[in-house]
This record gives C-alpha cells, structure tokens and sequence, in this order.
C-alpha cells in the first residue's frame, strides 16, 4: 500500500500533468467568458444557442479553428480531471480531520463537473447538436413519469441549489484563497484576483441555486421545461421584472469567474 501510494504522489507531481492543468484551468476560463456572451445574448433576446456550457461549446464550433480549440479545451479538461482524482484519493495533505475530507470530496465533485464538460466538448466535436438542457429535459420528463421519479427529480434539484449556495459561500467568505499561492502576488493583484473569486464565484453560485431550485419547481409542478439547467434558470431571470439587467450582472460575475480560473493557471496550487 505504502509503494502504491508512493507512485500516486509521483504520477500526481509530474510537470507534465502540472502544465495540462494549467492550460486546462485557462480553457475553463475561456469558456466561462463565452457562456457570459451567451447570457448576454439572452439578456437581449438574441441567443441562438441554449444558455449553459453546451451552448458555448456550440458556439464556439462555429468560429475559425473552433474544432481545434475545443480539442485543446478537452485535452486540459482531461488533465484536469487527473489532478483533481488525485487530490481526491490522496492529496489535500496540508488539512486535517474533517476539513481534509470536506476537500477531497469536493475535488471529487469537481473531478466528475470537468468530465462532464469534457465529455460535451467531445460530443460536440463529433456533431452531436443535442444541447445539454435538452437532454436534462428530456431525462426529468422520462424520470418524472413515476412518484418515485419526481421525488429523485426534486432531491437532484435540492443538491444543485445546495451547490450553488456553497459556491456562493465559499466565494463570499474567499476560501478559495487557501488554494493560490498569494505569497507570489503582489498586494494589487492578490486584491483584484480577491474580488474576482469573490463576485465570480457568487454570480455562478447564484445561477446554480436557481438551477436548483427550477428542478424542485419542475417535480412539483410536473413541468419537464423547467429542469433545463442552467438555461432555464437564465431565461427564468429574463422572464422577471428589470429581468435584462439581472442577467447583465450575471453575465458580469461569470465573465468574472472565468478571468479569475486564467488567473489560476499561475497561481494555483497544483
């Protein structure tokens, strides 16, 4: 076990994977930037596309050398996924006690969340147009069909707003600064790099729980159109009274997010 262990911790150090995940968390980045474009979009009434990471996929197949950017998004993403399995299964040594399990499931979750977006990275590129909120529709209405269904609609529900709430939490009260190595920034950048995991990670957080909450609404309710995800969560904010500029700063928060995970590219701890 200790040997087995000990090639874990030199197969999680290799520069290699060090230099994907970075590449991988500018990606995630960059693709955070396209789905506030997006949002943008739907603020306005003018999205072709479906207002979630499929959609910005999508949209990014369509530009020049989109193929070949989404090939290297999935590569990074990929990479991704390596790292955080490894941090879940042997990593986050510096905690202890409950705090280093709390962490190791939470790179679990982020582990399956990049090889969920990877995964529609490939589909994507092998022309599959079948956006992601049609396929969560269509798996909430197959689901729903039962009482037991619609019970485990709602408690997916519960765990996505349960998610967005802690993302909101863990931007507002910045732990995510334990993660960067803020000794190498000077006192300007740690504070823009601050207010960027601070409103990014509230926009997301805040998107999700609406998300969430839409689910639970969708089981009760016996409304397949509400379990779309992220994009019924965003057109449900178009559809309310000052509904565009809600979205605006949404599409702010997450264009902030994504500036803050290329931020991370330098400054993470990997």
């Amino acid at each position: 076990m200790a040997s087995l262990t000990s090639h874990a911790h030199k197969a999680a150090d290799n520069p290699w994977l060090e230099r994907l995940a970075r590449a991988g968390l500018v990606g995630y980045g960059v693709l955070h930037v396209l789905f506030a474009w997006l949002i943008l979009r739907i603020a306005f009434g003018t999205a072709p596309a479906d207002g979630d990471q499929s959609g910005a996929l999508h949209h990014l197949a369509t530009k020049p050398y989109g193929a070949a950017l989404i090939v290297l998004l999935v590569v990074g993403l990929t990479a991704m996924v390596i790292w955080q399995v490894f941090e879940a299964a042997i990593g986050h040594r510096g905690e202890r006690g409950r705090h280093r399990v709390y962490e190791r499931v939470a790179s679990a979750g982020r582990a399956a969340f990049y090889t969920y977006l990877a995964w529609t990275g490939i589909k994507v590129l092998r022309g599959k147009n079948k956006s992601t909120a049609d396929l969560q529709e269509q798996a909430s209405q197959d689901l729903m069909v039962s009482g037991g269904g619609r019970l485990a609609v709602a408690a997916i529900g519960v765990v996505v707003a349960a998610i967005g709430v802690g993302l909101a939490i863990y931007g507002l009260t910045k732990k995510f600064e334990k993660h960067l190595r803020t000794s190498r920034m000077t006192t300007q950048v740690r504070q823009v790099v601050r207010r960027l995991g601070e409103v990014g990670y509230s926009a997301k957080g805040g998107a999700y729980a609406i998300a969430g909450v839409l689910l639970v609404a969708a089981a009760v309710t016996y409304d397949p159109d509400k379990a779309r995800g992220l994009d019924a969560a965003l057109r449900a904010m178009a559809a309310q009274p000052y509904g565009t500029w809600l979205l605006v700063v949404t599409a702010l928060g997450i264009a902030a997010y994504g500036v803050f995970s290329v931020v991370q590219a330098r400054y993470r701890k990997v």
